[in-house]
């Protein structure tokens, strides 16, 4: 549905589509393709129609904006337990060697298993943003890194930036993280995306220009997005455009 702009029909097609599909990958759990689009089916809803919702309705209602966050968390989970099932299925042992502290004993990715990577980074990454108060879960935050890792490795272009930006906020997230670095990382996103990708910017807004409290850079970084989503249609950018218009909205509380 990437070429879908109206998030509302997106919304509602995607559930059935989601659970069918789910359905057909019990049958193959290890077909790479199928699970790809299973593991980004559920983290997008999540982050486009759940954990989104949640934040803009968190200061009026913040008991029901938790029951959404662990809603979206449950299925951040989902996508990520789809992705690691068919990576494990494709490279028996993926999952033990992804744990391990030795560089040379970690798994390594072929390039049809770079998107899986990416989602099941992603995925957890979002599970873990849900999850602040669970220390369990926070734990996993080097196994996203590490995942978004193998996958840069194998092909830092993916996603035309999508996985740059990853990399970018998942420097930003961690302990001792270097901001340049994640600057960097987003700068990357922004010209691999050539333009067309309205994501880079609010990503490289949220995670560099927040932080570091520029609101210049914010603004223009968020105005830049929604040109661009209202240049280049699709369902990721119509979902950025809204989101940089909410942190627009909102940005004498950000700031």
């Amino acid at each position: 549905m990437s070429t879908e702009d109206d998030l509302q029909l997106a919304r509602e097609a995607s559930a059935f589509y989601l659970k069918f599909s789910e359905s057909v990958l019990k049958e193959a759990p290890g077909h790479l393709k199928l699970a790809e689009s299973v593991s980004a089916g559920f983290t997008q809803y999540a982050y486009a129609f759940v954990a989104f919702d949640a934040e803009k309705i968190d200061a009026q209602s913040p008991k029901t904006a938790l029951q959404m966050r662990e809603r979206a968390g449950r299925m951040y989970a989902r996508a990520h337990r789809h992705a690691m099932t068919a990576l494990e299925r494709n490279q028996s042992g993926f999952s033990a060697a992804l744990r391990q502290s030795d560089p040379k004993k970690q798994p390594h990715l072929t390039q049809a298993q770079v998107p899986l990577a990416y989602w099941a980074a992603a995925s957890l990454g979002g599970l873990i943003s849900m999850s602040k108060d669970d220390p369990d879960v926070v734990a996993d935050l080097p196994l996203s890194m590490r995942l978004a890792e193998l996958a840069w490795q194998t092909d830092p272009t993916f996603g035309q930036g999508a996985l740059a930006s990853l990399m970018g906020t998942l420097e930003g997230a961690k302990v001792g993280g270097s901001r340049q670095k994640a600057q960097a990382y987003f700068d990357q996103a922004i010209a691999l995306a050539q333009g067309q990708e309205a994501g880079p910017y609010v990503a490289k807004a949220e995670g560099v220009a927040l932080p570091a409290e520029d609101r210049e850079l914010f603004e223009k970084l968020l105005t830049r997005a929604i040109d661009i989503s209202q240049q280049h249609r699709s369902l990721q950018n119509e979902v950025m455009r809204e989101r940089a218009q909410w942190l627009l909205s909102s940005i004498d509380d950000l700031f």
